[in-house]
């Protein structure tokens, strides 16, 4: 199962440090959705839309990017940093028009410095640990798992 993640990381490379974990475990190409406004994600069996939360969003060069790019009726699962909240609306909007199934979901605290928490040294320090990382790459591995699972159910079917 051929596998993507498109991810936004801007500040404090607190997304960054996720997706490269996983890619380096799970054997999935990364595209930065900052600097690459374009891909064909046609090949892919699965496709992970990953960043921090934005004012209650999704990075917006991650929305540009599945609303020009994701081809309709893809499998997809979706991974964020937060300082203050993990919040999916933003992204399952443009999920939702393009007929996207949504495998799972994963957010974790992040280093947060924006606006007023710059002023007491930030919020979130240290995150994502060891430990975040870890729950991320298991995470990104239980939906294989499960894509497994299903497909072997229903050969068993037949």
């Amino acid at each position: 199962m051929r596998k993507a993640i498109v991810y936004a990381s801007v500040h404090h490379g607190n997304t960054e440090k996720i997706v490269k974990s996983i890619a380096e475990e799970c054997q999935v190409d990364l595209i930065d959705a900052v600097k690459q406004s374009d891909a064909d994600l046609s090949s892919y069996d699965m496709i992970g839309f990953a960043s921090g939360i934005y004012f209650s969003k999704f990075h917006q060069s991650i929305l540009k990017f599945a609303e020009k790019n994701l081809p309709d009726d893809k499998k997809v699962f979706l991974i964020c940093t937060y300082g203050g909240s993990a919040n999916y609306k933003s992204i399952e909007q443009i999920l939702d028009k393009k007929h996207a199934s949504v495998d799972g979901k994963f957010g974790c605290k992040g280093y947060d410095t924006f606006g007023p928490f710059k002023l007491v040294g930030g919020i979130a320090k240290g995150h994502p640990d060891d430990k975040d990382i870890q729950n991320a790459v298991e995470f990104v591995k239980d939906l294989k798992k499960y894509k497994e699972e299903i497909e072997i159910l229903g050969r068993n079917v037949k």
